[in-house]
Order: structure tokens, then sequence, then C-alpha cells
């Protein structure tokens, strides 16, 4: 936490700023009335559920607005001069020098076919400092300041050959490139591990202290604010109800939203769930293994075991959460439940229909598609993985049609799923665009259902959601399991949500399962080493009941 003396003059001062929406908006303003200051070397964490106008705030600021979104009074202040003032021409001078920006996805953020000390040698350029010699130099003394290993072998590397931290390595390098006063960081860490999650949280602190740097952090991951923020700013539908020290808001909030934020948020101490009864499995998976061929940018291939002799057993009403970082092969492991990704090797069994064992991993393309309603998924991307084209009754639909329902037949049940998941029936007529991204999310528990399917495979299926609305799909996908019956494979990497979810716990490592036990057992004792430090990496995981 930071020391800054409450006299030292703001590197950011933001005045009773509002931004317009457009008429037919759901509300009139983005932001109404926001008053925000940084000092240098603080970081203001913004808070509030996806709609709250945070991100607004972070593009206002950098001169990035929506065309359809204008600023209708305010000022916004750094180091005394008035950004909404300046023309673009003016603008484009201070982002990157004055102010850096990492964004949430750093893979749609960086030019994919561009090398990564060229991106960073790009915004030298842009300003026309140092020479091309120098230039190379500062980016890989960058590369090197932000921990990135072996730097001059990842400068000539492209962004698609490089983890999800270290291409978000990158993109802070570029941020902190021209030394900004203010660093502006959007969601930076929501799409990664808790380890990587951690190392970057400790590096922006770091370099924050380093240089002196103002950040304002935007996040709606209420443990990611207890490691970070000096002080918190919660947004509520773009109005600021709440604002004050780390320790006053996140211990004592006043407001009811703020109090409604903290209590959503998942603990990492499970609940007591009751035993399940004895049941044979409903899927067994024996010795499964899968091998990636990759080729480097050296051009030598290489294998990669996204998978190695993994084993389990789901029983009726059973949830099991695979968990481990990014590229520990957990996601490899549940698509290859589903046959979406081809086993190498082992057995996926299904069983509990009458009709003796189905090893689905034998069966060719046609019984497949056949059999293939019985496991169902349930996707990351609530948006990306429904057709926008489509109305919502159509999607939930076409699954049982194709199975042989009647479209008439299969449009009622869709309707009836709707209710089932918490949404109007009259929701069948709707598009996906027209939908939250909580509510697109139960549209896509509703498709998966439509099939009733013995097993549900949850690919990170509440990461991308707010904690509130995270709290509702993970109750509304456990009062499913009880009147379904349901098994549930739940890939996460998110530790406080597999403890709230989970009858077990499969931690893999580098594709094999390295620990598997009871989720309140292993949480409480964890017996391997690697899971001892998943635990120990969640973030505010001493605040939010470690």
């Amino acid at each position: 936490m930071s020391d800054i003396s409450p006299k030292t003059p703001p590197v950011l001062s933001i005045e009773n700023l509002t931004l317009a929406l457009p008429a037919l908006a759901d509300r009139a303003h983005a932001v109404e009335g926001v008053t925000l200051a940084i000092a240098p070397g603080e970081t203001l964490c913004v808070v509030g559920e996806s709609g709250s106008g945070k991100s607004m705030i972070a593009h206002a600021v950098m001169g990035l607005l929506p065309k359809a979104v204008k600023p209708a009074g305010g000022a916004i202040r750094l180091a005394g001069r008035d950004l909404l003032s300046l023309d673009e021409e003016a603008m484009q001078d201070v982002r990157g020098r004055e102010i850096g920006m990492i964004f949430q996805e750093p893979m749609t953020s960086l030019n994919p076919v561009m090398r990564v000390a060229d991106q960073i040698i790009e915004t030298f350029d842009a300003h026309g400092l140092h020479g091309a010699s120098e230039r190379r130099a500062r980016a890989i003394a960058l590369l090197t300041e932000v921990g990135l290993p072996d730097p001059p072998r990842l400068a000539k590397a492209y962004p698609h050959e490089l983890s999800g931290g270290q291409r978000q390595r990158v993109m802070i390098a570029m941020a902190l490139a021209l030394e900004p006063k203010l660093l502006i960081a959007d969601e930076p860490t929501t799409a990664l591990d808790v380890t990587t999650q951690a190392q970057i949280l400790k590096l922006l602190d770091n370099l924050r202290h380093k240089h002196g740097t103002a950040v304002l952090f935007i996040t709606h991951d209420m443990g990611v604010v207890a490691e970070i923020a000096d002080r918190i700013a919660v947004l509520e539908k773009g109005v600021l109800v709440e604002e004050g020290t780390a320790d006053q808001v996140l211990g004592a909030p006043r407001h009811a939203y703020t109090q409604k934020l903290l209590a959503a948020v998942p603990s990492l101490v499970p609940p007591v769930r009751p035993a399940l009864p004895e049941s044979p499995p409903v899927l067994s998976v024996e010795g499964l293994g899968k091998i990636y061929r990759k080729r480097s940018f050296f051009g030598t291939a290489r294998e990669v075991r996204a998978a190695e002799d993994i084993s389990f057993a789901l029983v009726r009403g059973e949830t099991l959460g695979l968990v481990g970082e990014s590229g520990s092969g957990k996601s490899t492991v549940g698509r290859c439940c589903l046959r979406l990704i081809e086993p190498n090797s082992g057995r996926i069994v299904l069983s509990g229909q009458g009709s003796g064992d189905l090893v689905l991993s034998d069966l060719g393309p046609s019984a497949l598609r056949q059999h293939r309603k019985r496991i169902q998924m349930v996707f990351q991307d609530p948006f990306a993985s429904l057709n926008p084209r489509q109305t919502v009754g159509r999607i939930i639909s076409d699954g049982p049609v194709a199975h042989g329902v009647a479209r008439v037949t299969a449009l009622m049940k869709a309707r009836e799923l709707l209710e089932l998941v918490g949404l109007s029936a009259n929701a069948v007529d709707r598009y996906p665009h027209e939908f939250s991204g909580g509510q697109r999310q139960r549209i896509g528990i509703a498709r998966a259902l439509a099939l009733e399917p013995d097993v549900l495979v949850a690919d990170e299926a509440v990461s991308a959601l707010d904690v509130s609305v995270q709290a509702q799909i993970l109750s509304l996908i456990k009062d499913i399991q009880s009147r379904l019956g349901l098994a549930i494979l739940f890939v996460t990497h998110d530790l406080r949500v597999a403890a709230q979810i989970c009858d077990r716990i499969a931690v893999m490592q580098r594709g094999r399962i390295v620990e598997t036990g009871p989720t309140a057992a292993l949480f409480a004792a964890p017996q391997h080493e690697y899971t001892r430090q998943l635990l120990a990496a969640v973030p505010g995981g001493g605040r939010f009941g470690h």
C-alpha cells in the first residue's frame, strides 16, 4: 500500500464528469457527476458491475470514447491540463507519453503479425524518440524489467507464441515505454490464472513504486482490489456511491451496493455439502492422453503433452472441479470428453441408460452424433458461443430438432428451459445481443439442457462475469443439478468458485492430475506443493476467507 501525503498534487483529477449516452440507451448517462483524483505512486481501484461506467471513465481519460458517447459536463485534468479541451492531435501526443494503458485481453490488443520488440519500438517511433539501435536496446530493457525470460529471444517472437501472462507483460512494457505519469489498467488480470495473476499484480505494484506512476486500476474482482488498492471508488450505474481507503471500503462498507458486491465474493472456505448416495459412475475417463505437435518460431518441432494418463469418474449429482493454471490441460480434458478434441489415447465411457456402457471414445462420426446429446457443454464466452443471427428460441431448439424432435415441440421446451434458468419465456423471440453477459450465460445453460444430458461440462462458465452475476449463475447451476441429477465436470482457474460449487477437486499441472480429493479436505490440507502454491496465490485470500 502507498503512503501518499494528502497534500501531494494529484496526477489525475476528474471533476464532476458526466458522459451522455445516445437517446435509446437504457439510461441517460454512462457516468454522472463523478469526481476522483489519483496522486503520484498511488493505486485507485474503480469497481462495479458490468455497465457501471468504470471502463467509460478510462476511455474518457484516454480520449477514446465511442462516437455515440459524449462528454456532457465536468473536466479531466492531467497534471492540471484539461484533457477534454484537447484536439485529437494533442491527445495522440498525450497517449503513451503521459498516459499508458493496459487492456484486458492482450491477444486482441497486440498486433498478431508484428514481432514483440517491433511493437514496443513502434511506440518510440510514433513519438519520434531515440535512434534505431537505442530503440531496440530500450525495448529489450523493458522486456527485462517486466520479468520476461530470455528477453532477446522473446523480442523476436510473435504474440501467439507467448502465454497469456507473457503477453500481458508485453502490454505492460509497452504502456511503460515512455514512462507515463499515469497508468490505466482495465481488467488486466481477469483472463489470467491465479499464479500468473499474482505475478502481474506484484509486478505492477513494484513498477508504480519504482517509477512513482499513478495507477487507475479498473476491475470487478474484489480479491484483486484487496491485493493492490490504496483507495477504492465504487460505481453503480454511472454514479459514484462510495469512495475511501481500501481498509475503509473493504472493512466497513457504508453503501448497500458495496455491501452487496462484497457479499457476492465467493469464499475460499467450502460450504458443507451433503454426501452423495453410492451409485455407479455416469462418466468414466480412463488413461486419457492428448499430444499436440507444435513448431516454434525457430522452426523446431516439439510435442506438448496437454493431457497424460488422466483418469477420473463422475457419479450422478456430483460436481468434479478440474483446476490448474493456464496450459495445465484442464480445458483439453473437458473438450476431449465431448470429442470436440480427439484424444490420442485412453477411454471415455458413458453409463446409466440401461443398455450397458457406451465407449464414447470408440464411436465413429455417425454414432457419435447420435449419442453426443448425453454430454453437453457450457462455454466460457456466452456471446461468442451463441449465433448472433438466430433467435434465442432457435438457438435452444436446434439441438432437439437435429435429434428428431418437432420444431413446435422443441420451442415449447425452449420456453420451459428459459423459465428454468430464470428468464422470461418470451425471450425465445429475441437475439443474443439484447441480453447482458449473465443472461447470455443462462441461455447457454438452457441450450445445453435442451438435449437432457447426463453430463454437463462447464468450461470456465463464470470467469467472464461480475461477482454478483457469477453468484447467481453458480446458484442456478447448483439448483438445476439438484433438480435434474446432472453430473458436472467444472473446469475453472478460480479456486474461490471451485470451493463453492465442487464436491471434489482434481488439480492439474502440466497435463497431469497431481492431487484429487473432496473439496473441503483438499482446501484445508493440500498434500501437493503445487496445490499449496495455487491456494497461496489467490488474491485477497486473507480478507475473503482463506
